[in-house]
């Protein structure tokens, strides 16, 4: 379903989230202060407008109050980034997601009412460390501080089979959620399913019992 999208900020950050947006069919409002910002954003939204973020007035002239998702992805302006935060929030938007630039920056967005408070640079930190530690792992998402789902490569260790034969619930603790294997995605594997070399399983538990899953597993 098509969504209106309000990205406030037009960074690295910003812009790339616009742009995928953009092509996923969202309409797309986005709004900077600086005008190479703006004009390096007009083929990826359908409105891209130059305007201080933290003008209330300014952004009611833009019909944002009109939108249910705003991303603030204000980087380099903590101040400009919570009054934002805050006007967007007064206005009645539905969701609001913030870009925080560190953890105290966090702190106040989450005083403040921020729906999802974001930080790329921690957040894909994250994952290279486990990606790099592990040498198995081909992709990580922290879901919280203990839990995660995991992507990894079935081995020749692995290869013939089944899920209930592997028993990774009463061994370790963990559910198979997806196994990918080439274009297809098996979303509910069964457990008479066979596991072959080069499968991409779909991992989710507590972080322990994945380390402990990825290290006897594989």
């Amino acid at each position: 379903m098509k969504k209106q999208v309000v990205v406030i900020g037009l960074g690295r950050f910003g812009r790339s989230v616009c742009k995928h947006l953009y092509e996923l069919g969202h309409e797309v409002l986005a709004i900077d202060i600086k005008e190479e910002r703006v004009n390096a954003v007009s083929n990826y939204a359908y409105y891209s407008v130059l305007a201080n973020a933290s003008d209330e007035n300014a952004l009611k002239n833009y019909g944002v109050k009109n939108f249910d998702h705003a991303i603030v992805a204000i980087g380099d302006n903590i101040e400009a980034s919570i009054l934002c935060t805050l006007i967007l929030k007064d206005m009645g938007i539905k969701e609001v997601w913030v870009k925080a630039r560190d953890p105290h920056h966090q702190k106040i967005l989450e005083k403040i009412g921020a729906d999802r408070i974001i930080q790329p640079e921690k957040e894909m930190g994250i994952r290279i460390a486990n990606q790099l530690d592990s040498g198995k792992l081909l992709d990580y998402i922290e879901l919280s501080n203990e839990y995660s789902i995991l992507e990894l490569k079935a081995t020749e260790k692995n290869s013939g089979k089944s899920l209930v034969q592997w028993d990774v619930r009463a061994k370790f603790g963990c559910t198979i959620l997806a196994i990918k294997r080439g274009n297809d995605v098996n979303i509910s594997p069964m457990p008479h399913d066979v596991i072959i070399q080069g499968d991409i399983l779909v991992v989710i538990g507590n972080i322990h019992d994945l380390k402990r899953f990825e290290k006897k597993g594989f």
